[in-house]
């Protein structure tokens, strides 16, 4: 063996150590995790334990999932947690004061989640507003919106009324069967996760559709170029976005039985989270859906094992922010430096 073939070998095993680490680092640090509390903590390992878990995190799951179709055509979506706030007034309002049955409130919520990310698309594909700053403004709208529809106050069964009237209409059981109902063993909430995630993950990596989308967020102009509808597919991320916010919404209402004004404030931030995670699961380097639902997971073991250990909530989100930085470090920092050390192992052979 001479010196000069030192080099490529030396790269060869760097990249290879870089490569691991991009792949397989992030599953590791939920496997650890995983472990750690099963074997501290004994009721962590129970089967009712991972149900729940599951369950609780299906809602943000759900909205990790819209921000994913976002980010696929190269976007972002800053008004899931807005939609999903506004799915829980709307349901509540449509129940209690509208005195409707469950599944038309479920209708009016979906419909309403496809009109916003119908309004989010029309700012950003045709009035040509930035992304970032469109679906912040829709935000606010939403917010605004809510608070002017329901007077500014939680909805609740037999609350008063401005004219002193009791409200007529209550939370049906068929709405809230949606997060207390189950089949078998498993909650709906985590069916519903699970089928949204595998239905997600067909139409992206089995169909031309899929594939369209994935063009146009790598380079928007190549796929026009190459006849794709640039245009049309990214109004469809974006209320694909509004209707997956609305149905995250539709579980937290049923969950909490109550339309809370305050409900999805906190949703944003943990579904832009689990979003830019699964773009770092497995060197994938992009959106993809099973990479949310691992990054969603990550963050319900984040939060139950905390909380079994007995830390404080602001230690939850100080994990949360340390757990989404280690995942960008695996989709920019470490994926760049394996691309860098490849180029120097092909040019030094």
């Amino acid at each position: 063996m001479t010196s000069a073939t030192l080099p490529p070998k030396t790269a060869s095993f760097a990249e290879r150590g870089a490569a691991f680490v991009v792949r397989w680092g992030f599953i590791g640090v939920t496997v650890a995790l995983i472990a750690f509390f099963v074997i501290t903590e004994p009721n962590f390992r129970t089967v009712d334990n991972v149900f729940g878990m599951l369950k609780f995190i299906a809602p943000t799951a759900i909205a990790g999932l819209g921000v994913m179709l976002a980010i696929t055509v190269g976007g972002i979506d800053l008004s899931v947690g807005a939609s999903a706030g506004f799915a829980v007034s709307i349901a509540a309002w449509t129940m209690v004061i509208g005195n409707q049955v469950g599944a038309v409130a479920i209708g009016v919520v979906l419909l309403g989640g496809l009109l916003i990310g119908g309004l989010n698309a029309f700012l950003i594909v045709v009035a040509r507003i930035p992304d970032l700053l469109a679906t912040l403004a829709t935000s606010f709208v939403i917010v605004g919106l809510k608070l002017l529809i329901v007077d500014g106050k939680s909805i609740s069964s037999q609350m008063s009324l401005a004219d002193g009237s009791t409200a007529p209409g209550k939370f049906t059981a068929d709405y809230l069967w949606l997060d207390r109902g189950s089949l078998g063993p498993v909650p709906v909430p985590v069916i519903i996760f699970v089928v949204i995630t595998a239905l997600l993950w067909f139409i992206l990596e089995r169909t031309r559709w899929g594939r369209a989308l994935y063009a146009v967020g790598a380079n928007a102009e190549a796929a026009r170029l190459a006849g794709i509808r640039v245009q049309l597919y990214r109004t469809i991320a974006y209320m694909g976005c509004g209707l997956l916010a609305s149905i995250a919404g539709l579980l937290l209402g049923a969950r909490i039985g109550q339309g809370d004004v305050s409900a999805g404030n906190s949703l944003l931030l943990d579904a832009v989270a689990v979003a830019l995670v699964g773009v770092s699961v497995l060197g994938i380097g992009r959106p993809n859906a099973w990479g949310t639902a691992l990054g969603a997971i990550l963050i319900a073991v984040m939060v139950t094992g905390f909380t079994m250990v007995g830390l404080p909530y602001y230690a939850q989100d100080f994990g949360k922010g340390i757990v989404l930085l280690i995942a960008l470090l695996f989709s920019f920092t470490f994926s760049r430096r394996r691309t860098v050390v490849t180029a120097g192992s092909t040019t030094s052979s």
